[in-house]
């Protein structure tokens, strides 16, 4: 004969078993949070005085100097649009804007899960593009090296050029700035600072 549980009509049997199953729920739940992030950044915002927020990204960076790759920059009026997954996968890319005086250029690239936006010249050797080595870019043409988290330069002939961060938002996985704030950072990073 079962027993009858201080809940009426329900055997304590049932009780005990409903105990245990919403242990195993809670057990299965708590082991879910404790996993690791999925593979996705997240944006609170950027602005050039702030260092972006942002959720680790899982992908792997590759060892050694990345190259910066070309990649399409989408141009609707004054937003400019690039996507995530792009600098993801690249870890270290450029794109052009067309600005008044012609085409400039801009870098995005990630450092220990963040993305950072900087203007991508390097005005008194004249050249555009930057090796992300470790926490360092590095000039491709004259070898100046400025910090990756702040633009700050290092060591080099260049070294009182910093280069200039552009403030974005992430939209529908895209990294969103204003061709504005593209065109203010290069004009800044164009004066010695």
């Amino acid at each position: 004969m079962l027993k009858r549980s201080s809940f009426g009509s329900i055997p304590s049997g049932v009780i005990i078993a409903l105990t245990m199953l919403l242990l195993l729920v809670l057990t299965l739940s708590l082991a879910a949070c404790a996993s690791p992030a999925p593979a996705s950044i997240s944006v609170i915002t950027a602005t050039s005085t702030t260092t972006p927020t942002l959720t680790p990204t899982q992908n792997s960076k590759p060892s050694g100097p990345i190259d910066a790759k070309w990649i399409e920059a989408q141009v609707n009026g004054d937003t400019v649009s690039i996507p995530v997954s792009e600098i993801e996968s690249d870890c270290n890319t450029r794109f052009k804007v067309q600005a008044a005086d012609g085409d400039i250029s801009a870098m995005a690239y990630i450092l220990n899960g963040v993305i950072y936006v900087r203007a991508d010249i390097c005005p008194p050797c004249r050249s555009q593009g930057f090796t992300l080595t470790g926490d360092i870019l590095d000039c491709d043409s004259c070898h100046t090296k400025f910090k990756a988290s702040t633009g700050d330069g290092v060591s080099g002939a260049c070294v009182n050029y910093p280069k200039a961060s552009v403030s974005y938002t992430i939209t529908d996985g895209n990294v969103v700035m204003s061709r504005a704030d593209l065109v203010t950072a290069y004009q800044n990073t164009l004066k010695p600072g």
